[in-house]
């Protein structure tokens, strides 16, 4: 399967309310499970995607922070910003084959990062990168996995 295949099935699969961003993965019949399949380390287990205008503008703007296993995935996506966020993030940028092009550690606010061959980027609580040992060339592996009653 495809990287657009399977993306635009992960969109139909969750539901339409998180589509539009109005409530958090967490609460739906589906949550993103991501993988570093180089190191055989999970990043988080509790992804929420941000491919839609509202939801990618806001991304984690508002929030007081990140629990370790969560995270955002902002897609397409080639730059970020932290202006008015409360808390430190790592960054990782993707290509469209989800190997790393680029890792940004710790970001505090008020801060810029962009990666021009990245497709995406995913926002993780501050830590992870150093957790898990990701590093550039790493390839990452996005699973759907249905939630239990």
């Amino acid at each position: 399967m495809t990287l657009q295949k399977w993306l635009t099935s992960i969109t139909r699969t969750i539901a339409p309310q998180q589509r539009a961003g109005t409530s958090q993965l967490a609460q739906g019949d589906v949550r993103l499970h991501v993988a570093n399949t180089t190191r055989q380390t999970v990043l988080a287990d509790r992804l929420e995607t941000a491919d839609q205008g509202a939801n990618r503008r806001k991304g984690l703007l508002g929030r007081k922070g990140l629990a370790p296993g969560e995270g955002l995935w902002i897609r397409p996506c080639e730059a970020v910003h932290t202006f008015f966020m409360q808390f430190p993030i790592d960054l990782v940028y993707l290509d469209r084959k989800l190997r790393i092009r680029k890792l940004r550690s710790n970001v505090g606010p008020w801060r810029l990062s962009g990666c021009l061959t990245a497709h995406s980027v995913l926002e993780l609580p501050a830590g992870t990168i150093h957790a898990t040992q990701t590093q550039l060339g790493d390839n990452l592996e996005f699973t759907a996995i249905p939630r239990q009653s």
